[in-house]
């Protein structure tokens, strides 16, 4: 029988300090979708629910990506920045057709979304520069 070989998984490996702007970027993105996913929930549960509140289930895809947003993977961040403007869409139909209050959180989702890709898109941007010049130099 052969021993084990332990080979570090790629996870294990040491990962650079991310910078002062992906700190400050996840903190943003981190902040601006649990603010996303509590408004989802308070707007279609409590606050102006429609329906039998099954519409709150739409926070589900941006709570699943919380996980990656905290462990700075930038896969979360492009996927993100590409399912929010499901949101956006959301937030701007029902701002113009439905009454207060339902339109005001309407609206207050179109900010938070618009909040969220501008801290992925400063995350991404960062992320790639990094590796741009880390590939440069090395």
């Amino acid at each position: 029988m052969m021993p084990a070989v332990h080979t570090p998984a790629l996870a294990d490996a040491a990962l650079p300090t991310p910078s002062a702007a992906a700190r400050g970027s996840r903190a943003a993105a981190v902040a601006a979708l649990l603010a996303l996913v509590a408004l989802g929930l308070a707007w279609e549960l409590w606050w102006a629910p429609t329906g039998r509140g099954t519409l709150a289930l739409k926070v589900l895809p941006l709570a699943l990506l919380l996980t990656g947003l905290l462990k700075y993977r930038l896969w979360s961040y492009r996927a993100a920045s590409l399912l929010l403007w499901l949101y956006v869409a959301e937030g701007l139909v029902r701002g113009t057709t439905e009454a207060l209050p339902g339109a005001a959180l309407a609206w207050a989702q179109v900010a938070l979304s618009l909040a969220l890709f501008a801290a992925c898109l400063v995350q991404v941007r960062t992320r790639l520069a990094r590796g741009a010049a880390a590939a440069a130099s090395g």
